[in-house]
């Protein structure tokens, strides 16, 4: 990892206002993100950054749900497009598998539609078998196929 960048898991630290504004703008999952929902989702979560070193410029932004002792989900992964290319995706990530693996926890889980080759550099592997996934939308998301 660089020494450029810093990664934190001080849920202080992070730019609530930049992170809201990455994500309800240019994300394809949380578009259209209220504060409000991003403020609870927040509160629910662990919250990671990492940041510019020498600016303290957030860069990047993740959380993972978890009930800290058998599962996590990592969410709204997001690196600010002027960051990119400059390893700041590896950098949060490491940074949140880090700060779960003392959980000893049995499985981490996350969605992605566009990132897979970052994510299978730290383990992660697309299921061949999702039948055993379920998923049950909930009133605050209407899937692409069913609208």
């Amino acid at each position: 990892m660089t020494d450029d960048l810093v990664f934190s898991a001080d849920p202080a630290a992070i730019d609530v206002d930049r992170v809201l504004r990455w994500l309800s703008e240019e994300s394809y999952w949380a578009r259209g993100r209220t504060r409000a929902t991003h403020e609870a989702a927040m509160a629910g979560s662990r919250n990671y950054g990492v940041f510019d070193a020498a600016t303290g410029a957030q860069l990047a932004y993740a959380r993972a749900i978890t009930d800290g002792a058998t599962f996590a989900w990592i969410a709204d992964v997001f690196v600010d497009p002027a960051a990119r290319g400059r390893g700041v995706g590896k950098r949060i990530m490491q940074g949140i598998i880090d700060d779960l693996e003392p959980l000893g926890l049995k499985r981490t889980a996350l969605f992605t539609e566009d990132a897979h080759g970052l994510y299978a550099q730290f383990g992660f592997q697309q299921l061949d078998d999702a039948g055993s996934w379920m998923l049950r939308w909930g009133s605050g998301f209407a899937p692409a196929s069913a609208t």
